[in-house]
């Protein structure tokens, strides 16, 4: 049996900080306004990126029928011929597994356009495909509006087959002409996925990466764009699906160059003091490479679990790659794992075991008895309520949860309202043990947007939220306990790296192609 004798001294301390607040607290009969947000802080297109959590990335052309990662830009387009393609597949599969995005490489390095771009000839209007007046671009996004989905695409920079590329003038004119076409032609676009790969030896070529993003925000408001440096998400440093275990959204743009030699830690971690809120996003792809092979199997589903805890519970969206095959759709081998993936989320994330708590806190700002900063906020779902401390109180800001039973559990969930910007820099939990001593369960570091924090099994009926280290008071969203029966954690502690971390500070953009053909977007 687990003593209860602590209870008492426990509620003792909490009347007094309550006694303590009454008698700070104005006498005014109008409520506390919200705190000062902290700068910077996203706008609304970051926030509506980030919420989406998880995207399907969908690489797909010429590269499909010839088993190779970086096309040669010299394939006859008579190739391209998937006799089954069906842009409603795919958006129902990413639908029902969870996915708020998909987004399609309307171009990759080949130069091959999965649209009739009027700019080239080379595109699926010189295919057999639909008899050349097929238009993939156009398919997907009637599919993504008529399912619900946002829509975003990938225009690749390097085009190893337009004529005038190196050509600097020439050849940005050529790509925001496309770029024109497909955010002036297809509706709606949410995101904007461009990179700095581009093989050794290949020509010099200057891109306007400023004017490109003037104009993708020009035409599209409400797009996020993707880059190694944003400037609305940035690249995680690696094609791993892992980010940091310290993860900051904030950022200095001048610190990293797009396609250039940078600091992988600092793209994984972001940077306390950045000036530029540009949260990260991590990469993988289902498969060993990023276009199908008929050789290449899809990792398992408890892989995709482990990525998702290292992604998107470590302040990132995860972009997922699930690559159509050879007849245009997605193949049964890649549902089956999707599905066992999205199962496995359902199943742990679908009972927040915090709800059954009585929630309390170490202070409360303005009037406790005003449900606005409430601690019983973080069991709501949702950005734009939380718990706010009394704004006198300057560290070991805590919240209690007390449960009327034993409660068995392995995952801590915690959201800052990230509209008031990342402030929380050090954090722990911890438990009343049988003895009635407290036990330290786990600790870790930034918050973000959403943090998961896996660890070995515990039983307790008394918790403690601790945020030893914020840059200002913190603010929490939501606070989650679960049980996770299939994960095999390996620390108790997420706050550190190991050495396969960061086993080269310095990494390229994106291998080069002579070095590797299976590790390119």
């Amino acid at each position: 049996m687990i003593k209860k004798k602590p209870i008492t001294k426990f509620l003792k301390t909490i009347i007094i900080l309550l006694l303590f607040q009454l008698s700070t607290t104005s006498q005014s009969s109008h409520p506390k306004p919200p705190p000062l947000p902290i700068l910077p802080i996203p706008k609304s297109r970051q926030i509506s990126w980030q919420i989406a959590e998880m995207a399907l990335f969908l690489h797909f052309g010429t590269n499909t029928y010839t088993d190779s990662e970086w096309g040669t830009g010299h394939v006859d387009p008579s190739i391209f011929n998937p006799n089954l393609l069906n842009a409603t597949q795919w958006v129902t599969v990413a639908k029902d597994f969870g996915f708020k995005r998909v987004v399609l490489t309307a171009k990759h390095h080949d130069g091959f356009c999965l649209w009739p771009s009027k700019y080239t000839d080379y595109s699926v209007k010189s295919s057999p495909w639909r008899n050349g007046v097929g238009d993939i671009v156009a398919e997907l996004a009637e599919a993504a509006r008529n399912g619900g989905l946002e829509l975003g695409l990938y225009l690749s920079p390097w085009d190893r087959h337009e004529h005038c590329y190196g050509k600097t003038l020439e050849y940005n004119e050529y790509y925001m002409g496309q770029m024109t076409e497909l955010l002036t032609r297809y509706g709606e676009i949410k995101y904007v996925f461009l990179d700095g790969a581009k093989g050794d030896g290949e020509k010099d070529m200057e891109y306007f990466f400023d004017d490109w993003f003037s104009l993708v925000h020009q035409l599209q408001p409400g797009a996020s764009i993707f880059s190694d440096v944003g400037p609305d998400t940035r690249w995680v440093g690696n094609e791993n699906g892992v980010a940091g275990s310290t993860c900051w959204s904030l950022f200095n743009h001048s610190a990293i160059k797009i396609g250039g030699y940078n600091d992988a830690r600092y793209s994984a971690e972001g940077d306390a003091f950045g000036q530029d809120w540009v949260p990260a996003e991590c990469d993988v792809s289902i498969r060993t490479g990023w276009f199908w092979h008929a050789s290449e199997k899809p990792k398992s589903a408890m892989t995709l679990l482990d990525l998702y805890y290292k992604s998107v519970g470590r302040n990132c969206p995860l972009l997922l790659n699930v690559p159509p095959n050879s007849s245009g759709l997605i193949s049964d081998e890649d549902i089956h794992v999707l599905k066992e993936f999205s199962e496995l989320r359902n199943s742990i994330f679908s009972h927040n075991i915090a709800k059954s708590a009585l929630l309390s806190a170490s202070s409360t700002r303005g009037d406790p008895n005003d449900s606005q900063f409430s601690p019983k906020n973080v069991i709501e779902e949702g950005l734009y309520t939380y718990w706010a401390p009394y704004q006198g109180q300057l560290s070991d800001w805590t919240l209690y949860l007390e449960f009327q039973q034993v409660i068995t559990f392995n995952v801590l969930e915690l959201q800052e309202p990230i509209q008031m910007g990342q402030r929380i820099i050090k954090f722990h939990l911890d438990m009343l043990d049988e003895n009635g001593t407290w036990q330290h369960v786990v600790n870790g570091t930034t918050v973000g947007y959403r943090r998961l924090l896996l660890f070995p099994t515990v039983k307790s009926h008394l918790l403690r939220l601790v945020i030893d280290k914020s840059k200002v008071f913190p603010l929490i969203s939501h606070l989650g306990i679960y049980m996770d029966s299939y994960s095999v954690p390996r620390q108790v502690s997420d706050g550190t790296h190991t050495k396969s971390n960061f086993i080269n500070n310095l990494v390229f953009r994106r291998t080069a192609y002579n070095q590797s053909q299976s590790a390119s977007i």
